[in-house]
């Protein structure tokens, strides 16, 4: 629902809401916004010519919920969970409920605006988000990233494999013409890298071991589709939601095939989402031990005919050596 502020209109946001005959909700969810700023108050003020901009309410049956949530480390300084596919990390237009920072502020028992996430997955995107709780936690994350002893190891499942098989992607990423999206070379473009290795092939897939060093928005995304290897389930800059598995059937991605499997913080803090193909007996985990967003992955990748051991290496192998 979208208002432009005229001449004579009420003076409030709670005032335009009740005007647009909006949710009366729509505040406390934090699904109103002023220009692309969200709005907090119902008494802030609006002007003529403001756009006041009303989301709607999430259906609940189509998103993860709070029992999705594993979590994988605490401390007093740290919580690390891991993130299903469908719950975003920070507030967007569908407002701060069922998020995952709303969530990691109930399990710590403190206000949101104090935890700070590390890194921010996007909607449908699963793995590890790190938050840091205190002060010194947030400066020794700022500290491990500027040393470049921040890492992360993600595990992608690509439309077909890039070439050369491994290196480093160093494309500047900037704004794209809708600005909600990224593009390579981009509106005040960045410099951005992203070390990666082809670890194996299914047909024309190719799964993927990622270690970005840079937290460019999309960065992953979009410098995967420049190197034409977009990633199956990415509507925006991948594959698209349907594939063709080796049957000959159309299956449906319902999540981008991008896993957050490691984080590590220096010497401070490593947490994995990941589980290993085998126990300690030989044989598979039981059912349900992988979370939410690798064991489908997993079984995507199984399905296109991919080795299922290949999960683990790309989850482990060494990245970095650069592309000729």
């Amino acid at each position: 629902m979208r208002w432009i502020v005229r001449e004579g209109d009420p003076k409030t946001v709670a005032a335009i809401v009740a005007a647009a005959g909006g949710d009366a909700r729509a505040l406390d969810d934090g699904r109103v916004f002023v220009g692309r700023r969200r709005a907090l108050r119902g008494d802030e003020p609006v002007k003529p010519g403001d756009e006041v901009r009303i989301a709607p309410v999430r259906d609940p049956s189509t998103r993860p919920g709070e029992g999705d949530v594993r979590v994988l480390h605490r401390t007093r300084d740290w919580l690390a969970l891991d993130k299903p596919p469908g719950m975003p990390t920070i507030p967007d237009h569908g407002g701060t409920k069922g998020t995952l920072l709303a969530h990691a502020a109930r399990i710590v028992k403190m206000d949101a605006a104090a935890v700070h996430p590390t890194s921010r997955l996007d909607r449908d995107v699963s793995g590890v988000v790190v938050f840091a709780l205190t002060p010194w936690a947030r400066e020794m994350a700022k500290r491990a990233r500027d040393e470049g002893s921040y890492e992360r190891r993600y595990v992608a499942i690509a439309a077909q494999a890039p070439e050369p098989a491994e290196g480093i992607w160093a494309f500047p990423i900037g704004r794209a013409p809708d600005p909600r999206y990224r593009a390579v070379d981009g509106k005040e473009a960045t410099h951005a890298e992203t070390a990666f290795r082809t670890v194996a092939r299914a047909g024309p897939f190719a799964l993927l071991a990622i270690a970005p060093r840079t937290g460019r928005t999309h960065q992953i995304r979009v410098h995967a589709s420049h190197a034409k290897a977009p990633l199956v389930g990415d509507r925006i800059y991948g594959a698209g939601p349907r594939i063709s598995l080796p049957s000959g059937r159309v299956h449906e991605v319902t999540q981008i095939a991008l896993f957050a499997a490691r984080v590590r913080l220096g010497g401070l803090l490593e947490a994995s989402a990941s589980t290993p193909a085998q126990n300690a007996a030989g044989g598979l985990p039981a059912p349900g031990s992988f979370s939410l967003g690798e064991g489908k992955l997993r079984d995507l990748w199984t399905m296109l005919g991919g080795d299922a051991r290949a999960w683990d290496t790309a989850v482990s192998c060494v990245l970095g050596r650069p592309s000729s």
